[in-house]
């Protein structure tokens, strides 16, 4: 069997972990100051609510459930979306979330990790494990809206530069996404770069247009930060209030992205530039809207309210506007399309997604990576869904199930932490549970209204995908366990076949997923060949629950005797592996290893499905073809394609 990634957490089941001392590495921002960071932080983290005030606004008052646009309403929306942003944001990511770290990294995935590590592969787990799936599976259907939606909305403030670009909307959105995804396998480092400065300009344009309307009608600013206002509004239009809020969190898409990119920045940086920078310019430019449509001077409540964004905007303002809220749309699609690909490696490592081809774009920066199968995937869905949806406005109905999906769920697994790892008491845990409860569930619930004119689209993607990465973890589990009922333990190979066969000279590297029995392309390899190499090392690839482990404990080695050494490397799961980088860096199995002497076999499994428990056909099948479509053991591994020999077998499962 070819190696795979050791699923520390990969199911209920699964073991805990080795036991090896981990250590943080691989994190470049320790050594930063926090103000270069925060600024670094704007430039990527707040790309996707940072675009939010383009369509959240708008499609609260004018979107498929549109409501009247008079005071009692605009001050009840604005109230929400200035508590959604305190409670949403700033209390439960910020403040409580993204204390929650696996060795300083963020994401649903990595929080599972971490609660899995902690619990010992308790059994009761594996709930918490589907919901981290889940989680992860929505992420996905996030990433192909995310792009779609803020690259659209900026592309149709066109139409207020000019009406000619009307019917060239949609061609435009199209070249942009399409020449995004294009330039993905060149890196972002160097137009990385600009995202700093270029997002620090465009939320000060935030701010600047805010203000520019806030001095005409200056009380929305008290109305907007009294939370009277949005309790008024349920209670005097209760089942309005419930429906807007399903726009409402459009402003506030875009969060959980604060916890995932926690690794790249650290806690205190996205803390301060969203404290003191982001969440005020956001602000100022949704009070700005709603005191443009209230006092209704540049043109009549009606109109305002179909596009107050790119309404609010001065005549000699607009072509620059358009453009800067353009490049912010790109840039948020960059982050969300770089999530999606470091999102996928992880899932790789803790063995949730078949092997896939991962290309780093950056000598220097470890997390920068291309996906070809991700970005390419894609880009296909986004031009589908913006074909399909044709408008900002359409594709805004399937948006936010994702998203309040996955802020549900990190709640879920929140919860966990507190009572399993924190150990608050249940008078201290309670109160804020109850609190990220009741906004989640009001939130994912208002949004499930809209699944009839969209909403659909996001769950039929999360609920594929999510059957997808079950499957293959499940069968990946059910493969191991076939094939360990039928391996010859290794004492008794060796002393059998080690005075036995005949011995060459050079070393062989036996592949397994397993760190006892012996690996099936050796079997092989002794029934068609009749030999043995001089030395032979099994080698185990296995990834701990942790982002990053130490080179100092990366190998484990086990004299075996008769020139058998049993070896298993340790890498974290945002670690790239690299086998012959780490064998030069061995020197404990008999000398140092040259790569010119060394064979490495691998064996290639071919899937026959039975009708056996465990999967039911359809889904065994599922695994075979994606068994047979994942990335060859020699090229992920980095192994010398002239020193590979593959052996196959066949395994009913």
């Amino acid at each position: 069997m070819t190696v795979e990634s050791q699923q520390g957490q990969a199911s209920a089941e699964s073991a805990a972990p080795t036991g090896i001392e981990m250590g943080q590495t691989g994190h470049g921002h320790h050594g930063d100051g926090t103000l270069k960071l925060a600024v670094g932080a704007v430039g990527v983290v707040f790309g996707d609510i940072g675009t939010s005030p383009l369509y959240a606004f708008r499609e609260t008052f004018a979107g498929h459930h549109s409501i009247e646009a008079d005071q009692l309403h605009i001050y009840g929306v604005l109230s929400l979306v200035f508590w959604s942003m305190m409670l949403v944001v700033t209390f439960k990511y910020v403040m409580t979330i993204m204390k929650a770290d696996n060795k300083g990294e963020g994401g649903s995935l990595a929080l599972l990790a971490l609660i899995s590590r902690s619990s010992g592969g308790a059994r009761w787990t594996w709930p918490i494990v589907l919901l981290g799936v889940f989680a992860t599976a929505l992420f996905y259907g996030d990433s192909m809206i995310t792009p779609a939606m803020s690259v659209l909305s900026a592309t149709e403030g066109l139409q207020y530069v000019s009406r000619g670009f009307e019917p060239y909307i949609v061609p435009i959105a199209l070249a942009i996404l399409i020449g995004l995804f294009a330039i993905q396998s060149r890196g972002t480092a160097k137009v990385g770069m600009l995202f700093g400065p270029i997002m620090l300009g465009y939320f000060l344009m935030l701010a600047v247009l805010g203000v520019m309307h806030i001095v005409d009608h200056p009380t929305i600013v008290m109305h907007t930060l009294n939370p009277i206002n949005a309790m008024r509004f349920f209670y005097y239009d209760g089942f309005t209030a419930f429906i807007a809020l399903g726009a409402v969190v459009l402003a506030v898409t875009g969060a959980e992205a604060l916890y995932a990119d926690m690794g790249h920045f650290g806690r205190a940086p996205i803390g301060l530039s969203w404290l003191c920078f982001v969440l005020p310019a956001l602000m100022l430019n949704y009070m700005g809207q709603g005191a443009m449509v209230l006092a209704g001077q540049v043109a009549p409540t009606a109109q305002l309210i179909q596009d107050p964004f790119f309404l609010m905007m001065p005549d000699a303002w607009r072509v620059p506007v358009v453009l800067l809220a353009l490049l912010a749309t790109i840039i948020a699609s960059q982050a969300v399309i770089s999530g999606a690909f470091s999102l996928t490696q992880q899932a790789i490592q803790l063995g949730f997604v078949p092997r896939l081809r991962v290309e780093h774009t950056s000598a220097s920066a470890q997390g920068q990576i291309y996906i070809p199968v991700v970005n390419w995937g894609l880009m296909v869905m986004v031009i589908l869904l913006v074909l399909f949806f044709g408008s900002s406005s359409n594709l805004a109905a399937a948006y936010g199930i994702a998203v309040t999906g996955a802020m549900f769920i990190d709640t879920c697994l929140m919860s966990v932490v507190l009572f399993s790892l924190w150990r608050w008491p249940a008078w201290k845990a309670l109160p804020v549970l109850a609190v990220f409860f009741i906004v989640d569930v009001a939130y994912f619930g208002a949004n499930l209204i809209k699944v009839p004119d969209g909403g659909w689209v996001p769950l039929v993607i999360g609920l594929t995908i999510f059957t997808m990465l079950t499957t293959w973890s499940r069968g990946r589990k059910l493969m191991q366990q076939e094939m360990a009922e039928s391996a010859m333990p290794i004492p008794v190979f060796v002393k059998s076949a080690a005075n036995s066969a005949t011995r060459v000279p050079g070393t062989a590297v036996f592949m397994t997923s397993t760190s006892d029995g012996v690996p099936h392309a050796l079997l092989h390899n002794l029934k068609h060949n009749k030999v043995l190499h001089e030395r032979i090392i099994l080698l185990t690839i296995k990834i701990a629950d942790v982002p990053f482990v130490p080179e100092t404990k990366l190998c484990q080695l086990d004299d075996l005797g008769q020139g058998f050494h049993r070896l298993i490397l340790h890498y974290g799961f945002m670690q790239p592996v690299d086998v012959p980088d780490a064998l030069k860096r061995t020197t404990a199995c008999g000398g140092e290893f040259k790569m010119i002497e060394t064979s490495f076999f691998l064996s290639r499994q071919t899937l026959i499905a039975a009708k056996k428990p465990g999967m039911p056909i359809w889904r065994e099948k599922l695994f075979a073809w994606m068994l047979r479509n994942s990335e060859s053991a020699m090229e992920y591994f980095r192994l010398p394609t002239n020193r590979v020999v593959e052996l196959g077998s066949q395994v009913a499962i």
